[in-house]
């Protein structure tokens, strides 16, 4: 970032809100007897969560090698999105900048933030054309670029990311939903030498837990403290911080289940060739692989049929089927049929 401090990109009524401040969680207490927010004093969930979220974030500070101060804990990394979009866009005035192709909530929450969405289109291998950045990031509108890497949905990772970082004037959210299945350094190692930049990260796809809605970004304690001040006081429930702190304990189940995905990713990859509906797999860095097909509509209309549920990108993507890897017996079941097509 070019001599931007961070304050002078957020909006100026952000920097004027003030915080929800939960006295409870704020202060320590022995046996406390609660009757300061008016709960039920009955029922197995009856209290509010914590809103701080300490625990969790002590969790992943000590397994992340960060400060717990540099994490924001969200519901799902859909809401960290949000967030980050209301802080430093001022509705029908501001801009971000997001990849084409790539996940479609960047623009969706900036839409209904009524914020402009500029789109930088990839190159024929689904990278980014630096002069292209270049001459995009001039636009004196934009606050946010969101890179996401690997991408999603064409599964390959984001080259130079320092790149961006030195030559965006605004704030780089970096979104690592499928980082562990790649072999590619986090952008977690470049905190401490951008001040413009955010990492998001997930419990949704190698943790397996997308059903507990948990998702994390990673700041400094400047923009940190910013999405603490917008963020709802108790938007991760007791359940899923409870599930997420339990997981986090049993680091190496995370490891098996990313290597076993990854077998079945270079089982099916092997599988692929020599099907003839199949023009082009493209190469991944994550979990799953965007196909070309020949007559997609055939194809896709078929898997259908037998209740193999895919995702289709086409047109957007012209003849394209994002497929992601799943057990050995669904990959079976996937790739039987598209022989049998």
């Amino acid at each position: 970032m070019k001599n931007n401090s961070i304050k002078t990109l957020v909006r100026e009524n952000i920097l004027q809100l003030q915080p929800y401040i939960s006295f409870r969680d704020h202060n320590e207490f022995n046996a406390p007897v609660m009757l300061d927010a008016n709960e039920s004093p009955f029922g197995e969930c009856n209290r509010y969560p914590d809103s701080t979220q300490k625990k969790l974030k002590t969790k992943l500070a000590g397994l992340k090698k960060v400060s717990p101060s540099q994490i924001a804990i969200g519901n799902g990394s859909d809401e960290l999105i949000d967030l980050i979009v209301k802080i430093f866009c001022e509705p029908k005035k501001d801009a971000i900048l997001m990849m084409n192709p790539s996940f479609a909530m960047y623009g969706f929450y900036a839409t209904i933030n009524e914020n402009k969405v500029l789109k930088l289109d990839l190159d024929e291998n689904f990278e980014i054309v630096k002069s292209d950045f270049l001459k995009a990031a001039e636009d004196p509108s934009l606050k946010i670029f969101f890179l996401c890497s690997p991408n999603n949905p064409t599964g390959n990772s984001v080259d130079d990311i320092e790149f961006y970082l030195q030559n965006f004037n605004g704030i780089v959210v970096v979104d690592e939903a499928y980082i562990e299945f790649s072999e590619k350094k986090s952008s977690l190692e470049l905190l401490e030498k951008y001040s413009n930049l955010i990492v998001l990260q997930t419990f949704s796809k190698a943790w397996g837990i997308a059903g507990a809605r948990v998702g994390m970004a990673y700041a400094s304690e400047e923009i940190i403290s910013f999405i603490n001040t917008v963020k709802a006081p108790y938007n991760v429930n007791v359940l899923s911080q409870e599930l997420i702190i339990k997981t986090l304990e049993e680091e190496n189940k995370l490891q098996e289940n990313v290597s076993l995905i990854l077998e079945e990713r270079a089982w099916l990859k092997q599988q692929f060739e020599g099907i003839t509906c199949i023009k082009k797999v493209f190469s991944t860095d994550a979990n799953f692989f965007l196909i070309r097909m020949e007559n997609v509509d055939k194809v896709y209309t078929r898997m259908l049929k037998e209740e193999i549920l895919t995702s289709r990108r086409d047109p957007a993507i012209s003849g394209c089927i994002r497929i992601n890897v799943g057990s050995r017996s669904e990959n079976e079941k996937l790739i039987n049929l598209l022989k049998e097509i």
